[in-house]
């Protein structure tokens, strides 16, 4: 897959298969349909840690295991300035996170226009996520304002405790890796409950425990931390 030469990486689990949806099944379906067409429009807005990034990153994944396709962290990349976007017509599919960053800056909201329009036109993909909704960002540019809040989206739900639980035992069978019920109940005490901050400790206890040739139990754990 293509990408951006701006050291925006996309996880290496983002991808639909480790999506874990919850009250969003519609929404992983119609992305999942969009990547697999080559085409479509969408926007997904929500709280931190509903999975806009990792629905994001999916798409560019399934995407571009045809046709050149990247995901790009306005927040990330806002210092460039809009001419980050430059040559973004020429993809097969574009995913823009932090919409919320630019919303009210008419230059970004131009490119971010002609990037829609372009997308449009030639039959590509385009979607866009914030944590706001398209009609409660402050927007610069009428055109771009109407096109987003008529774009086809969804408002992504987070997971409730049981389905946290269930996101990561997913994650960890996915990388073949054991988490016994008492593991989880002692990361879920411990560490912050979102899941983007859960995937990040248990990916890296993953690699140590693959390192140190050891099952993902709490005095292994505890052996880690300590160092």
């Amino acid at each position: 897959m293509q990408q951006l030469p701006l050291s925006v990486r996309i996880a290496d689990r983002a991808v639909f298969q480790s999506f874990l949806p919850g009250a969003n099944q519609q929404a992983l379906e119609r992305l999942a349909a969009i990547a697999n067409a080559g085409a479509g429009l969408c926007w997904l807005s929500g709280p931190r840690s509903c999975g806009k990034t990792h629905l994001l990153q999916a798409v560019s994944v399934a995407a571009g295991a045809k046709a050149p396709a990247t995901y790009i962290p306005l927040r990330e990349v806002f210092a460039l300035g809009p001419e980050a976007l430059e040559g973004m017509t020429e993809l097969a599919c574009v995913t823009l996170d932090d919409l919320d960053a630019v919303a009210g800056k008419l230059e970004w909201e131009r490119a971010l226009f002609r990037l829609y329009r372009e997308t449009e036109d030639r039959g590509g993909i385009a979607v866009f996520a914030s944590r706001l909704p398209p009609a409660a960002l402050a927007w610069a540019l009428p055109d771009f304002a109407s096109r987003a809040v008529a774009m086809p989206g969804f408002a992504l739900q987070p997971l409730d405790e049981t389905g946290r639980s269930e996101a990561l035992r997913l994650r960890a069978r996915l990388r073949g890796v054991d988490l016994p019920d008492e593991t989880l109940r002692w990361l879920e005490r411990r560490f912050p409950r979102d899941m983007g901050s859960l995937f990040v400790v248990l990916d890296a206890l993953d690699q140590a425990a693959l390192v140190a040739q050891r099952r993902l139990t709490v005095p292994f754990i505890r052996s880690v931390l300590r160092e």
